[in-house]
């Protein structure tokens, strides 16, 4: 099983290990486009800091990420799985996980980046501001640069296992299954269902739609469940006591589940 996952705009400070090693990084098939990423990255914040502030869309408030940028060579460097703080990590929890869940982690869980492609969670990487959205003046638009290499080396790192998509609208443009890999990957949407005189409404809330995303990764870490194929992902996730409404598609497409609650927290 392979897990795509988002990044979070919220990451922990710059931990005190060495600083970036690029071949070290999983999936080197992927080092020459992060080495240009990185490159015109750490360029453009060393240059002209209102400039860098716009392109990266930083507010006056983050606009002390942008010389974190241009020293992103030297700082110190986290594990991916531990730079990452937002919701849907905070609901992840992976430092709380059993020993032999976080193993299972490091195997499967593989998080999105227009910095650095993808990244496997024990991949050491220094705090960064750079989403897939970003332009960046020699390169263009990132979900479009990064397509070529993700082809190129998603494909392997699928296996022939299921592919569980994760990820926000930005960071799937980046790389969409195709053929027979899409027939075994499924996207999952959240739903809160609530009734509104007498009927029921249902609806995509963006924080809870992410921290429910984490639980759901959590639970399948946790149970030890290895579910080989979409259909073997809904009766799991039903057994973990989701609501789960799935139809297979037509052949070539991925599979699209809505996870329906009536709760959120």
């Amino acid at each position: 099983m392979l897990v795509l996952l988002p990044p979070s705009e919220g990451k922990a400070p710059a931990g005190r290990g060495a600083p970036l090693k690029p071949e070290s990084l999983s999936l080197p098939g992927l080092g020459d486009a992060r080495a240009t990423v990185l490159e015109e990255l750490a360029a453009l914040c060393a240059g002209d800091e209102a400039k860098a502030q716009e392109v990266l869309g930083l507010s006056d408030g983050l606009r002390g990420e942008v010389a974190k940028n241009a020293a992103l060579r030297t700082a110190g460097t986290r594990p991916a799985g531990e730079l990452y703080t937002g919701v849907l990590y905070d609901a992840l929890d992976l430092a709380s996980l059993d020993a032999e869940a976080r193993r299972r982690a490091h195997r499967a869980l593989l998080v999105f980046s227009g910095l650095w492609g993808a990244v496997r969670i024990g991949d050491r990487i220094p705090p960064y501001r750079c989403s897939m959205g970003v332009k960046l003046p020699g390169l263009g638009g990132l979900g479009a640069f990064w397509r070529g290499p993700m082809a190129e080396v998603l494909p392997e790192a699928a296996g022939d296992g299921l592919v569980l998509d994760l990820r926000s609208a930005a960071y799937a443009s980046a790389w969409r299954p195709k053929g027979e890999v899409a027939g075994r990957t499924a996207t999952v949407r959240v739903l809160h269902s609530r009734l509104v005189d007498g009927v029921e409404k249902r609806s995509v809330v963006s924080h809870f739609n992410k921290a429910t995303k984490g639980r759901i990764v959590r639970g399948l870490l946790a149970s030890g469940a290895v579910p080989r194929s979409p259909g073997e992902l809904v009766e799991v996730l039903r057994g973990l006591g989701y609501v789960v409404e799935a139809e297979p598609p037509r052949a070539g497409r991925t599979w699209a589940l809505d996870v329906v609650v009536t709760e959120i927290h």
